[in-house]
């Protein structure tokens, strides 16, 4: 795809987004004021991710969906609530989307490319079955006849929507989804800081730009960028971390990376609430009501690990506000923000078919503390400070800490002391209330955990990996909001106007650093060889033309056709070159990543039977068509990882070549249409 038409992409992506935030923000007006034209980007994505997810579901055309938003800015338009003087004057906020926009879109189109090292297959499987066939519950492309009825997909329906209405091909638009994160995220966290902070309102955006103490610990030992980012992302042991700037330089697109940009929109409507709630009359409290609810209420879809530790966030939250304003509104909103949260998406609860989590554990060894603080030593460093008095006035509280410290656990007594003196305040700041909660998670952390199929010493693999990035949202969005507080009381040493020239200097560098500094996270930190060096695309299979070019004519070739097809291809476990014909067309084979699949369905009978079934399709002529009907299976994929691994005979006649080309055959038995 030349960079010409990738542009054109770009340009009608975002040009989608900014139309969806600009129809929703008038309505936005009556509950967040001055601050609904930036909340409008993440609530207008979620409500274009409710809608269409509801048209999938009723099996009409996705596009229905743009009916809602055009109604609302026809609805604006005849009310002359778009006055060019006023939108002018908000441009600035628009200013801040494109700052992480353009800068996560630099990142990507360093590191385009989508392989099979890491979750990058999974995530663009379940991004091209939407696409291809946008229904509800979405088709799983790595297990025939099955639906992702077992696993968390909002974010993949939200982001492959935005795709069909564009008309923009998979592996351009799992390029743009960071872009669009970072750019939603930005806004949001911009909007945060203007409710809390008078000046160095950019701070809390650091949040999705800063890395770990261990990775300047390391730079600075000699070691290069790639070393130090792959040793922090595994430098807990039995688990492994990430942080939001390494999740981008990953480019996985995986579930909890694209939900931080609701996460980051809850925060902001919980810390909204927490200031503004009692001025608000009872439309205005009604309107921010129905978007936490549709924020929270959007969690588990997107990834339920958010939920495990936001619903109890917002109910504690939700709790205080009661208490504070003890009135029959704060109440009615306290008992309908759960119940709305849980109805609007009520299908899909029915249709819920679990099987990963087996439990709560105790008992994990505790964590390194040098490890923990070659993480978390920034962010606690910060909230230390911010409790120094507090320790100096009431020394014997610290005694919290002994007890863990006796048993060994040095990493939860370094959490319980601030945690502890916190809790305690008479007042808290709403930046007090996140350090609380990201402090919770990491404290919980290292005490419990879930049971999954990982077992031994990597028993708390996931609870870490997922716990932790929400955690790093929490504390660290709560510690550079208390640290903004400290800068926004000292006198500024430059003047405004060069401190907005500087803004717009910082702005640019971000932008254009990845390409600047050569940037190859995908070469440096995986392994792919990626030629040539350098070449800056957003197509993420384009690797393919130049790496294997009679595979990408395949691939091409199987994009071409409709809907309703189920693939065979071979199956090798995970992490290889193979369910790459069902990962980059989206059409279900019989079995993809098996381990992928063990996690999500547990372990059937399917996970002996699949394989061998496969198998025989592939060895066996004389069952490889009763086996392709067992399945429903109307292609057949012969390409060079097929034959490296199955010595492939098939029947002399039932299958029809309709493909053969460079080394690839593909069949379809007789009488199928294409």
């Amino acid at each position: 795809m030349n960079l010409l038409l990738q542009a054109y992409d770009v340009l009608l992506w975002a040009g989608l987004l900014k139309g969806l935030q600009l129809a929703l923000w008038p309505r936005l007006r009556p509950a967040l004021g001055d601050l609904a034209y930036p909340a409008a980007y993440p609530a207008s994505l979620l409500i274009f991710a409710l809608a269409t997810w509801y048209c999938g579901l009723l099996r009409v055309p996705v596009a229905l969906a743009l009916l809602v938003f055009l109604g609302l800015g026809v609805y604006g338009i005849r009310r002359g609530e778009y006055r060019l003087r006023e939108l002018r004057g908000l441009l600035a906020w628009d200013a801040v989307f494109l700052v992480g926009f353009l800068f996560a879109l630099s990142v990507r189109f360093a590191n385009p490319v989508i392989n099979y090292y890491s979750e990058q297959y999974m995530n663009h499987a379940f991004l091209a079955s939407v696409i291809r066939e946008p229904v509800v519950p979405p088709l799983d492309p790595w297990f025939s006849g099955g639906h992702l009825t077992v696993y968390y997909y909002l974010g993949h329906w939200l982001m492959g929507s935005l795709a069909i209405v564009t008309d923009i091909p998979s592996e351009v638009a799992f390029n743009l989804v960071p872009a669009t994160v970072y750019g939603t995220a930005f806004v949001t966290l911009y909007a945060l800081a203007t409710l809390f902070l008078r000046r160095w309102r950019w701070l809390p955006l650091a949040v999705l730009l800063l890395v770990p103490p261990s990775v300047p610990w390391l730079l600075a030992a000699g070691g290069d960028l790639y070393s130090a980012l792959q040793d922090t992302n595994w430098i807990i042991a039995g688990a492994r971390f990430e942080f939001p700037v390494f999740s981008l330089l990953l480019g996985n697109v995986h579930a909890f990376e694209m939900a931080a940009f609701n996460q980051v929109f809850l925060i902001f409507l919980l810390g909204f609430a927490w200031l503004r709630w009692s001025g608000l009359d009872t439309r205005g409290r009604a309107g921010l009501a129905l978007l936490v609810a549709l924020s929270i209420g959007s969690m588990p879809l997107l990834s339920s690990w958010d939920a495990l530790v936001y619903g109890p966030v917002v109910a504690v939250f939700l709790l205080g506000l009661f208490l504070r304003e003890r009135d029959c509104s704060t109440l009615a909103a306290a008992v309908a923000i759960p119940a709305t949260a849980f109805a609007i998406y009520l299908p899909y609860y029915l249709a819920l078919e679990p099987a990963g989590i087996g439990g709560i554990g105790t008992g994990f060894p505790p964590t390194d503390p040098l490890a923990f603080l070659a993480v978390w030593g920034g962010f606690l460093l910060i909230v230390y400070l911010a409790v120094a008095r507090d320790v100096w006035r009431s020394p014997f509280l610290a005694a919290v800490a002994v007890l863990p410290l006796a048993a060994g656990y040095v990493a939860l007594g370094i959490v319980a002391v601030p945690l502890a003196y916190l809790l305690l305040r008479r007042e808290r700041s709403f930046a007090d209330l996140l350090c609380i909660a990201g402090l919770a998670v990491l404290g919980l952390c290292e005490v419990f955990y879930l049971k999954e199929l990982l077992s031994g010493d990597y028993s708390r693999f996931n609870t870490i990996f997922k716990f932790y990035f929400d955690a790093w949202i929490l504390l660290g969005t709560g510690a550079l909001l208390l640290a903004g507080g400290w800068l926004s009381a000292r006198r500024p040493v430059l003047p405004e106007a060069a401190r907005k020239g500087a803004a717009v200097v910082a702005a640019a560098a971000l932008i254009a650093a990845p390409a600047a500094l050569e940037v190859d996270i995908g070469r440096g930190l995986l392994g792919i060889e990626y030629p040539p060096a350098g070449y800056g695309t957003l197509d993420g299979l384009a690797y393919l033309e130049a790496t294997r070019p009679g595979e990408a004519a395949a691939i091409a070739f199987l994009r071409t056709l409709d809907g309703g097809h189920v693939l065979v291809e071979a199956e090798n476990g995970d992490y290889r070159y193979y369910s790459r014909v069902s990962s980059f067309t989206g059409i279900p084979t019989i079995l993809g990543q098996t381990g992928h699949e063990l996690t999500w369905r547990g372990n059937g009978a399917w996970y002996a039977e699949r394989p061998a079934d496969i198998r025989a399709i592939y060895e066996d002529p004389e069952r490889t068509l009763a086996l392709m009907a067992k399945y429903n299976a109307t292609l057949l994929y012969v390409g060079e990882p097929e034959r490296e691994r199955y010595d492939v005979r098939l029947p002399e006649s039932g299958l029809v070549p309709v493909y053969d080309r460079d080394g690839v055959r593909i069949f379809a038995p007789e009488g199928q249409p294409l």
